[in-house]
This record gives C-alpha cells, structure tokens and sequence, in this order.
C-alpha cells in the first residue's frame, strides 16, 4: 500500500465517524469505562466516549452468556491452582482477576474468526468452545498443545512471548488475500510489547490493511517487572499511533465495557478499517505462576487494591441490580461451571497415557527427511526394548 493510499483510507475511517484522523488513530483522553467497581452503570459523559467513539451497551442475552462464561473461567482458574499444589499439573499461569478481557476476546468473534492465545488466556481457549482437558492437557506436559488448532479456529497458547503475533498476521494476510471474511485476535501481555516480534507484527499489519486487533492485557507486570520499566509511553495504545493504526483504552476488569469495544473492533476490522491495538487495564491476582512468588516484587497494598475491582464481583453486582439474575440463573450458571471444574478434576487424576512415537506427529504438516530418520531411530530403540 503506497503511502498516499494508507492515508486515504485513514481518511475515509476517520470521516465515518465525524472526526479528523488525527483524533481517530488517539486514544480516547479517558479509558473506555462503562461500569463502576461496584457495578453501577457510569452516567455516558463519564464513560471514556468522545465524538466518534461510540461504544452501544451489550444485549441482556449476551451480558449474561459473557457473566456465565466469566464464572466459568474463575472456577477453571481456582481448580487448576488446586490441580498444581496436588501434584496432577506440573506448572500453571493464572488468569485470576484477568477473566473478563479473555471471556470479551473469544466471545465478540464470529464462527470463522481465529484467536491467538498466549500460556496465560485458558479461559480464552475455553470460550472459544476447547474441551477442557484439551486445553489443560500441554500444562501437564503430555502431549502437544492438546487441541486441533483447526477444528476450532483457535492457534496453540504461545509460552514464547509474542511469536504468535506473527502467526497471527500471518493468518490475516492469508485470508486477505483468499478474499476470506476473517478477522484475527492476537492476544498479549504487556511485556510482550517490549518485544521486537510486537514491532514487526503491527507494523506488517498496518501496511498491508490486515484485519488484526492486538488485544493487550496489560495487567502491570512482566513477571516481576513494572510497566515503568518497560515503557515510557502515555500508555500502551499510544503505540498504535506509530504503525499508523487506532489505539484504544479500555478497563479490563468490566466486562460490558470490554464486550462493547471488542464487538466494535471486530465489525471495524471485518469492514475492511485496518488492524486496531486496544490495551485492557486489568491486574494478574496472583503469582505470575506457581513457581514464582509475588511477595518479592508487589505489596500486598496494591493486590487488595484491585481486589476490589473484581470483574466476577462487578458484573454480578450489575446483572442483579438489573433483575437479570434469576435464583434459577444462578443455579445454573454455578453448575455449569463445577462440571467443568469436575471434568477436569476427574481427568487429571487419571494417569496419562502416552507415547513417545507421537512426538513426531504434528510438527510438520509434511515431515522432513531428517524427522523421518529421527523417528525411525526411536521406534527401534523402543521396539528392540519391549522385545
């Protein structure tokens, strides 16, 4: 795309929504905000909005579809740190406190939409319609990523920090140029932003029109690094401005807020807009994960802090005071959460069966000469050892 067509279409974005093009790639002066901590609607002057940044409020159906999914995923993550001290899970990155940013970016996508996850979005992978223990099966180290990645149009949770960004563009690109009505969620933390993958994936995007959102959790640590040290931009969207895209602020811990902006993201990239960046202000509750320990680089102070930001506790709050939350709702919404916490409960404390021959299944979609050879010299050795 030449320079001269970028900016046209800049242009033609910015003219849709009445503002100059300068205030569409900006971030909103104010973070897109519809709920209160405690569950109260935020009056619209007071919600993030500006001219041009219009943001409707979710139906009931899909506020309570997204509540349920967020209940869910709260459950899956207190299970699975339970699965972790039992021994039954070898490692475990908690989204605790960070539930309602994968609950928006799974659920906004339509059926032939793809998701890129990183280790820590399980709920993510779970909204998109995993099978639990297809999604916990690489967190016990047995085989692969668990998943067809095909099946459900969702890519591996990426361990190394941003490659699946590139993987990401990748998938966009293709579709653009198969004429394939796909948008594309590339999920990541704030410290993958300081990665050089984070640079090449946006900037590929934006010259080429590639309907990507960059969905940044930014949940104030790299591990044990601050944001601070990290970054010296306003904030994280800002970033957007310099690859020629839109960048948008949202609080990550409201999940209607979230749904808004997420839905309007994807309708803008399926519209042909361009890639967009939105960074969720949220916070990781607990350990980065159960090898680290928090205590040496965080107060206490600031966890309790957004303690009180809970988004299961904020959503709830809101829903019952709307009347949308019937005692039979509730029922059922707990339930349906403790039968996944069951199914993965009663699948990992099964002994796990596995074979060493399929470690060369998968890796390529065309094995190599030399994965053929590195095969064929390790079913020997196991054949000539059951002999």
């Amino acid at each position: 795309m030449s320079t001269d067509a970028h900016a046209d279409r800049i242009s033609d974005v910015s003219k849709k929504f009445g503002i100059t093009p300068e205030d569409y790639m900006l971030p909103a002066r104010h973070m897109i905000n519809l709920l209160n901590p405690d569950g109260t609607l935020r009056p619209e002057d007071q919600q993030g909005t500006e001219p041009g940044h219009e943001y409707p409020l979710p139906s009931p159906a899909r506020l309570l579809e997204a509540y349920s999914a967020l209940v869910t995923g709260r459950r899956v993550n207190d299970q699975n740190s339970a699965l972790v001290r039992q021994g039954r899970m070898a490692v475990y990155p908690s989204s605790h406190g960070q539930e309602a940013c994968q609950v928006a970016a799974s659920l906004c996508l339509g059926e032939g939409d793809w998701l890129f996850p990183t280790y820590r979005d399980t709920v993510a992978v779970l909204a998109k319609g995993v099978a639990p223990m297809e999604v916990m099966t690489s967190f016990r180290g047995e085989w692969h990523c668990g998943y067809d990645p095909k099946a459900y149009n969702c890519a591996p949770m990426s361990t190394p920090l941003t490659t699946q960004l590139l993987h990401a563009v990748g998938v966009a690109h293709a579709a653009k140029l198969r004429g394939e009505d796909t948008v594309v969620v590339a999920m990541c933390g704030d410290g993958a932003t300081s990665e050089g993958d984070f640079h090449e994936a946006l900037n590929f995007a934006a010259v080429f029109n590639l309907p990507v959102i960059f969905f940044v959790q930014n949940n104030k640590y790299a591990i044990s690094v601050p944001l601070s040290q990290q970054s010296a931009a306003p904030s994280l969207a800002h970033k957007a401005v310099g690859y020629g895209m839109a960048g948008e602020r949202v609080d990550g811990n409201d999940l209607m807020a979230l749904m808004a902006i997420m839905t309007r993201a994807v309708r803008m990239a399926r519209e042909g807009n361009g890639p967009l960046l939105i960074e969720a202000h949220t916070y990781r509750m607990q350990a980065h994960t159960n090898a680290d320990d928090d205590k040496r680089y965080r107060e206490d102070s600031e966890v309790q802090e957004w303690i009180a930001k809970d988004p299961v506790t904020r959503m709830k709050a809101y829903l019952d005071d709307a009347g949308l939350l019937s005692d039979e709702t509730v029922a059922k919404i707990t339930a349906d959460a403790e039968a996944v916490a069951k199914t993965l409960r009663d699948g990992m404390n099964q002994e796990a069966n596995t074979d060493p021959r399929e470690l060369f299944e998968h890796v390529y979609s065309t094995k190599s000469p030399q994965l053929s050879e590195q095969q064929a010299m390790l079913v020997d050795e196991l054949d000539r050892e059951e002999a």
